[in-house]
């Protein structure tokens, strides 16, 4: 360890500004500040590139009517500039009401073949953005056809629920647990654990991490709060699903990259994740990067899961469980997998950098002996 030298009274030259900012200002901070940038400017091109110009893609409609008026209906809507529905038939307002409970559709129009007045079914609870776009087109349509609508909402979010955005932020919490859980594991231990079993152990105490998180959330959103009522087993569940989902990916990435690790998870699952989970506005009114990615991460499918588990009956939730089991389990695999390839690579190469980081671990984690 090299100390700088001293003058004649025992001091410190003066080594000028220059000299102090190269030593204050090393490659490695300099790095790292430069990745938070990258991650600050990554963060504000997702959330207005999002949500900056909401515009309807396809939202999925069914058209109940009497004989062919039905299909001509149904071709027209489907013709409409910009494609903002996908229009189909419904043979009758029963089937019309069980297709958007069950998430097939968004909603439904119902033709009146005797008055001036059609019914646009729909169901708010599944994203108020997307029952109010679904409004207005329906509004435009019937103006241009001397006809009026009215709107009626068979599936409103409960009272204690606001615009229905309160699955959304359950998961964004649930989300957020799971990274930091992580990350601050491997701040205080050492990103890539010293041996196999420590890399096991710490999957295991997230885990029991993740069943304590998604019990806390299902408690503060049902009983405490009032704002999902009625699931509260099966919130727990999806809640701890959740949050291993986050955890273990994250451990993935540091044991692969390092501390860089802690950077990929936020850009997954805060800048990329929040803005495409069909929160605050629903997949099928985002730009279609944010559409194709957004049941693809964690946080959409835990949304989806949530919302759908709360209000349609658990309809339509076996890909977002799918997703969010494949990321804990897979997360998890990968994580053993590195970690074993780790400490094969450091006994190929003892000198090289993969041994200090491990001696630099140990440190960290073995008990220190007076």
């Amino acid at each position: 360890m090299s100390t700088p030298a001293t003058g004649r009274n025992g001091a410190a030259p003066d080594r000028g500004f220059a000299g102090e900012l190269r030593d204050a200002v090393t490659l490695r901070s300099f790095t790292l500040v430069l990745g938070v940038l990258i991650l600050q400017l990554a963060f504000i091109l997702s959330y207005i590139g999002a949500f900056h110009s909401p515009t309807p893609h396809r939202i999925p409609v069914a058209v109940v009517a009497p004989g062919q008026a039905a299909g001509q209906v149904a071709a027209q809507l489907n013709a409409l500039k910009g494609t903002p529905l996908k229009a189909r038939t419904a043979p009758s307002e029963q089937r019309a009401r069980h297709l958007i409970l069950d998430r097939t559709i968004d909603a439904a129009i119902l033709v009146d073949p005797h008055g001036g007045t059609d019914t646009l079914l729909v169901a708010s609870a599944s994203g108020p953005a997307v029952s109010s776009t679904t409004q207005q087109i329906a509004a435009g349509i019937e103006q241009s056809r001397h006809r009026q609508v009215r709107t009626v909402d068979i599936r409103p979010p409960a009272a204690g629920d606001g615009r229905g955005l309160s699955s959304f932020y359950l998961v964004i919490g649930w989300i957020v647990g799971g990274y930091l859980a992580a990350a601050i594991l491997g701040l205080a231990g050492g990103a890539r654990p010293a041996n196999l079993r420590r890399t096991i152990i710490r999957l295991g105490a997230l885990a029991l991490y993740a069943i304590v998180s998604g019990l806390g959330g299902a408690i503060i959103a049902g009983p405490v709060l009032g704002a999902l009522n009625g699931h509260f087993w099966a919130l727990w569940g999806i809640g701890a699903l959740v949050v291993m989902a986050a955890a273990a990916t994250t451990v993935a990435f540091q044991i692969l990259l390092g501390m860089i690790g802690i950077g990929l998870a936020i850009l997954v699952f805060v800048v990329l994740g929040n803005p495409s989970a069909g929160g605050a506005y629903p997949m099928t009114l985002l730009p279609a990067f944010w559409r194709a990615i957004g049941d693809w991460l964690p946080t959409g499918a835990g949304t989806t899961a949530v919302r759908n588990t709360v209000y349609f009956s658990g309809h339509a939730t076996g890909q977002a469980l799918g997703v969010l089991a494949g990321y804990a389990v897979l997360g998890s695999a990968v994580a053993v997998a590195a970690s074993a390839a780790h400490l094969r690579y450091m006994r190929l190469v003892p000198d090289g950098p993969a041994m200090s980081s491990s001696r630099q671990s140990q440190a960290n984690q073995s008990p220190k002996r007076e």
